[in-house]
């Protein structure tokens, strides 16, 4: 019998736990963040990390950046960029478990998506996916109108939407051959150039050393996430790993109510816990 530290190197859901964890650390350097940097320099500096990285990867591979589909990459690119934006508004304006689980619908807009433009055939299931995900997402926006936070909840749902048509994109790119790590590249790419002209009409913040950890720890926990996440769809069966990235809105919710005190009522589980069983049901459908 393998000893259990071997088993769960080589285990995909363990990975996409790990990745989980990553990703809602990243929420929460992305909110502590919020209080010294705008919107923009976050994703300028997150992108920028991730651009160094899979660049540096790239260069020492001898890998080859010249791509066929330049448009679907730019395309996809761009929604990649707008949702990450919102998403960070949306973290900085709304408890940490809220922004989070918005951002999550994105396999919403997905399976409405594929229905609508690639005219795909929907189930029964999916439909009752989409219908859960609804009232998920009605009961959830609810409190953000009433704590005049509705452009912040607002926006971050536009996020769940623009990561499902980024999705859509890797979607089409994956079938035109595309390999994974030159459709990040472009994205890290194109996410940091436009962050970066973002901030020239809108402000500048200094690095000091009383900032610069949220930002090595914003870049370190994005970067080994996507690693982690990147293992365990390799090792891992798809949808068993697929499902247990919700677990990043449990860590949220955890984080948000140990860090800042985030209360959540019964109402928001329940919405909470309805967009993540709509997804789980999109996604395996």
């Amino acid at each position: 019998m393998p000893r259990l530290p071997h088993a769960l190197l080589h285990s995909g859901p363990f990975w996409m736990l790990v990745a989980s964890v990553l990703f809602a650390c990243m929420g929460v350097f992305v909110k502590l963040g919020a209080a010294h940097f705008s919107t923009a320099e976050l994703v300028f500096y997150r992108c920028f990390v991730g651009f160094l990285v899979v660049g540096g990867v790239v260069l020492l591979r001898g890998g080859s950046l010249a791509t066929p589909v330049l448009g679907k990459q730019f395309t996809r690119a761009i929604a990649g960029t707008i949702s990450l934006m919102l998403y960070f508004y949306a973290i900085a304006h709304l408890p940490l478990a809220t922004a989070v689980t918005l951002n999550y619908t994105s396999p919403l807009f997905l399976g409405l998506l594929t229905t609508l433009w690639l005219h795909e055939r929907p189930s029964w299931q999916l439909f009752g996916g989409l219908l859960l995900g609804f009232a998920g997402t009605v009961i959830l926006l609810q409190p953000t109108f009433e704590r005049d936070q509705w452009l912040a909840g607002v926006l971050g749902l536009c996020s769940g939407l623009g990561a499902g048509i980024a999705y859509l994109n890797v979607r089409m790119l994956g079938e035109a051959g595309e390999p994974e790590w030159r459709t990040v590249f472009y994205f890290s790419l194109i996410a940091t150039v436009a962050a970066g002209g973002w901030m020239l009409f809108d402000r500048f913040s200094p690095l000091t050393w009383g900032n610069i950890w949220i930002v090595l720890g914003m870049g370190a926990c994005a970067t080994l996430a996507q690693l982690a996440m990147t293992r365990a769809y390799s090792r891992g069966r798809t949808l068993v790993v697929a499902s247990l990235a919700y677990a990043t809105v449990l860590c949220s919710s955890l984080f948000g109510m140990l860090i800042w005190g985030d209360a959540h009522d019964l109402s928001s589980w329940l919405a909470m816990g309805l967009i993540v069983a709509s997804g789980v049901v999109v996604t395996r459908k």
